[in-house]
């Protein structure tokens, strides 16, 4: 995936978290909203990682398409 379509994911996923916050403003989220809402944050961690590592591949002069994307247990242990 290039930076544009990882851009375009990012945008899509976050557009979808909004979505799902402003329908429920005032409102708690069911508990499947609440495991939706986590999911997205968790991809929108991989993929933020992912064009960090593209971009940290073309500053250090490598090719960025040889950065892979992370597992979720690898990027949310970022956090702690």
């Amino acid at each position: 995936m290039d930076d544009q379509e990882l851009h375009k994911r990012i945008d899509e996923l976050v557009a979808e978290e909004h979505r799902l916050e402003r329908a429920h403003i005032g409102q708690a989220l069911s508990a499947e909203e609440q495991e939706r809402l986590g999911a997205l944050n968790v991809q929108l961690d991989r993929y933020w990682d992912l064009l960090r590592q593209r971009d940290a591949r073309r500053r250090a002069g490598q090719d960025p398409d040889g950065a892979q994307e992370r597992g979720a247990d690898v990027v949310e242990g970022y956090r702690q």
